[in-house]
């Protein structure tokens, strides 16, 4: 069994806290079992580890979120990269050629795929260990994974089975589908509820080869790196959209233990253990209200019911937790650039963004740079910057040339300059990056480790 977790999507669902460089699957607003915060990832990663199946699993994400995951699961993680964000459909046949030619996974070997932002009990992982011998005995050859509805959603796929067969050993149902439904608007989800349909969890397991025959099919490469570079000819589809639809061999399992997909702040408020989360405060009289403040300024909810604040340096959500259709559509609209990021060695946060006089643009950014953590050594080639530390030491490397920076120094990075840092203390420092344009993939790095960094240096 091979385990494949898709936690390469964006989103703006969970907007002001999630964005197109902070995923929702990455947010820290899950109370752990000690009573610290988790996010969804570390939540099911944890899991996964407490039901001896971590060692079956790869997590699958675009090269933008390395980073993240990895200060959040540790460098060694085992990761499927993508070079961008395409969706799910070509998320799994990318990792399937991994499994394929890079892992040397059998052909017959059962694959399981699911979504990280599954909010699951620890049941639900003796239905994953008995997928395995369901595959083996189906005659189909998709197996879908679907659960009770609690109400008829706009945001789920919809599976209708038809007559049943029952595996004894594992006590779960195997149904052949007679339609599958992604997304229906509330009246024809309330229809097919009133059917017999399932929600449709994202969670799917077939034999290796399915895939494998499948890209062949459609004269797609089978090998990873190959698969790798062309990348960009793949579709912007769905794994619903471009396989379940497309598979007239399919069958679902129907799973009646908890289950729940955290991606509305519907859904997400429902497992949010705290009141409060940040500066401000919920009064006695606001039931069921909820505040996350990632600000540091006060806010304070007074007299509202199940309402959800959420401020980030994004923006300031107020809404009702039963808005999720209305506010699924506008946040969806939303085209604004995400001003918050965390990265492998900190975050930051832009504060401001001007044309100057000179036609030139300007961004300013605060940037953090926990202790022992580096940045990349990289150059730009449009745009210069200027650093000022305000707090803690660190290790600047400018052209091959090392120097002790502290608070109070300012470094002027020109054009073309191969650079990065390391803190020694933790880091604060504002960065002001001008330049005829400022493009997030305006930089080439050169060096991504401290060693990787300073053994290159050391060989000039």
């Amino acid at each position: 069994m091979k385990i494949i977790l898709l936690s390469g999507g964006s989103g703006k669902r969970l907007w002001p806290l999630s964005n197109a460089n902070r995923a929702k699957q990455y947010l820290s607003v899950l109370e752990g079992p000690h009573g610290g915060m988790e996010s969804m990832l570390q939540r099911l990663w944890r899991q996964l580890d407490e039901a001896d199946l971590q060692e079956h699993a790869r997590i699958s994400t675009c090269r933008q979120q390395v980073e993240m995951l990895q200060r959040q699961l540790g460098a060694k993680s085992p990761v499927i990269i993508e070079p961008e964000q395409r969706d799910t459909y070509p998320a799994v046949a990318l990792a399937s050629a991994y499994l394929y030619s890079i892992a040397g996974v059998s052909l017959s070997e059962t694959v399981i795929v699911m979504p990280v932002d599954a909010y699951v009990d620890n049941e639900f992982f003796s239905c994953i260990r008995g997928l395995p011998k369901l595959v083996r005995e189906s005659h189909s050859e998709l197996l879908m994974l679907g659960t009770r509805p609690g109400y008829p959603s706009e945001q789920y796929g919809y599976i209708m089975p038809e007559a049943c067969r029952h595996s004894e050993d594992e006590g779960m149902y195997e149904q052949a589908v007679k339609t599958f439904k992604e997304k229906p608007n509330e009246a024809e989800a309330e229809s097919l509820i009133k059917a017999g349909a399932l929600w449709n969890s994202g969670i799917y397991a077939f034999q290796l080869d399915f895939m494998i025959n499948m890209l062949m099919n459609r004269n797609l490469p089978i090998h990873y790196e190959e698969l790798y570079k062309q990348y960009y000819k793949m579709p912007r589809a769905s794994f619903e959209d471009e396989v379940t639809q497309k598979t007239s061999s399919r069958s679902v399992i129907r799973y009646d233990g908890g289950w729940k997909d955290l991606g509305t702040w519907k859904t997400l408020s429902e497992e949010i253990a705290f009141e409060k989360l940040g500066i401000g405060e919920v009064s006695d009289d606001s039931e069921q209200s909820r505040l996350i403040n990632e600000l540091d300024i006060p806010i304070s909810i007074v007299g509202l019911n199940n309402v959800i604040v959420a401020a980030s340096p994004d923006g300031i959500l107020v809404t009702s937790k039963d808005a999720d259709t209305v506010l699924n559509a506008k946040l969806q609209a939303m085209n604004e650039r995400p001003k918050y990021e965390e990265r492998r060695w900190g975050h930051s946060r832009v504060i401001d963004t001007a044309v100057l006089a000179s036609g030139l643009h300007s961004v300013t950014k605060r940037i953090f740079i926990a202790a022992g953590q580096n940045t990349s050594y990289q150059m730009h080639f449009k745009r210069r910057e200027a650093w000022t530390v305000l707090s803690g030491e660190g290790i600047l490397i400018l052209d091959e040339m090392y120097r002790h920076i502290a608070p109070g120094d300012t470094i002027t990075i020109p054009e073309r300059a191969r650079h990065g840092l390391r803190a020694t203390i933790n880091m604060d420092l504002i960065e002001v990056q001008t330049g005829e344009q400022i493009k997030d993939d305006d930089v080439i790095r050169l060096g991504i480790t401290w060693d990787e960094i300073t053994s290159q240096i050391n060989m000039v």
